[in-house]
């Protein structure tokens, strides 16, 4: 195999916990970056797996906390039409 050098930066606490899996799994970290580019070049791909559990921001979730309390305390808009909430949106931007 004609091999070459690939230099990546990571953080320190991922690269430590990459390894422990990859050995756990019976593997080297390098074996799997390899899996992985190979994978990568084959499909034309890039994969993140689909049961990823994102947490919301603080911001996110203070907002969303928010406008839970605007909706059952009736403070919310609904519209008819596509056109009728374009125009309110278009008002509420001109202020």
């Amino acid at each position: 195999m004609n091999s070459a050098m690939l230099t990546v930066r990571t953080d320190k606490k991922i690269k430590a916990q990459a390894m422990k899996i990859a050995s756990g799994l019976g593997f080297s970290l390098s074996t799997l970056v390899n899996a992985y580019l190979r994978n990568l070049v084959r499909t034309k791909r890039v994969h993140f797996a689909d049961d990823v559990q994102l947490e919301p921001t603080p911001y996110l979730k203070r907002i969303l906390r928010q406008s839970d309390k605007d909706r059952k305390n009736g403070k919310y808009v609904s519209f008819d039409t596509p056109e009728k909430a374009i125009a309110f949106l278009d008002s509420i931007a001109k202020k």
